[in-house]
């Protein structure tokens, strides 16, 4: 006799699609599951799927349906086309769920062109081209002390812009009586900001006494085409107008006295004439 084989019995029941929603969220649409006895066994293992599916913030520990906010216990009372709402273990938050709308989605702007600028052909210097941008590198001689040789003193670009640091940073270098106070030119003409000042030239640095006139120029240290020039200058030295105390030049007096000019108040002197002696002719001369 043969032997009939073992049949398994398999369930056929069919699946049921349900949508669930977050519960107390008005933005979630709700999302679709398909309930399946092989996948979905008991009411424990759906929960577990529902937490992944909708991502509530503490898991999904009740299910509720969305109108009234019957909680649902069982398998068999989920309805195929259904809707519900997941829940953790808080209480049904009421809201209209069936008709919540999807968000649309924002437009994106159009970004405009952006067009490249004109330049205008006015030339206007920025504010920093008109600070001093260079560090400066001077040589310095002390006023009135002709053998002390110049010191060399490099001055940074930040400090132009104040000269009393351009003085005080000097001073730390050349000692004049009472400190550096006044910087002249190799001619005296005394300097009052930091826009005179170039590189590599020499320049005179006194305290509160008036410019002492001597030859620093010729300091060995002195370049020879600084030398040249300032022997130049002092071989054809500007001529000075004589002032009094008044500040008004003198009026030019004749090598004359007065009295001796021709004058109709004055008596003009009359010249003596000198005699010559008459020679007598006598008889027996020749």
């Amino acid at each position: 006799m043969g032997t009939r084989g073992s049949y398994t019995l398999v369930d056929t029941t069919p699946a049921k699609t349900i949508l669930v929603y977050r519960n107390g969220d008005q933005f979630f649409v709700g999302r679709k599951f398909v309930l399946s006895r092989r996948r979905v066994a008991t009411f424990e293992a759906l929960l577990e799927q529902l937490t992944e599916q909708v991502e509530a913030p503490f898991g999904v520990r009740r299910l509720y349906t969305p109108t009234r906010g019957h909680q649902v216990l069982q398998l068999d009372a989920l309805q195929a086309g259904g809707k519900y709402v997941a829940a953790g273990r808080e209480r049904f938050k009421k809201l209209d769920y069936i008709h919540i709308v999807p968000r649309k989605p924002t437009k994106m702007r159009k970004l405009k062109e952006i067009k490249p600028v004109v330049h205008c052909d006015i030339n206007v210097p920025s504010r920093w081209q008109t600070c001093p941008r260079m560090s400066r590198l001077i040589n310095v001689f002390t006023n009135g002390r002709l053998f002390i040789p110049p010191v060399k003193v490099i001055i940074p670009k930040f400090s132009l812009s104040d000269w009393n640091v351009v003085l005080a940073m000097i001073g730390e270098k050349v000692f004049p009586l009472g400190g550096v106070r006044k910087l002249y030119s190799m001619n005296g003409h005394l300097l009052d900001n930091s826009k005179d000042l170039q590189d590599n030239h020499f320049y005179i640095a006194g305290g509160l006494e008036s410019f002492k006139h001597l030859p620093y120029w010729k300091s060995p240290k002195v370049p020879g085409e600084v030398q040249q020039r300032y022997q130049d200058i002092g071989k054809h030295p500007p001529r000075r107008k004589q002032v009094d105390s008044q500040g008004k030049e003198p009026q030019k007096s004749d090598s004359t006295a007065p009295e001796t000019q021709d004058s109709v108040y004055y008596a003009k002197k009359e010249k003596k004439t000198v005699a010559e002696p008459v020679v007598q002719c006598g008889a027996g001369d020749v």
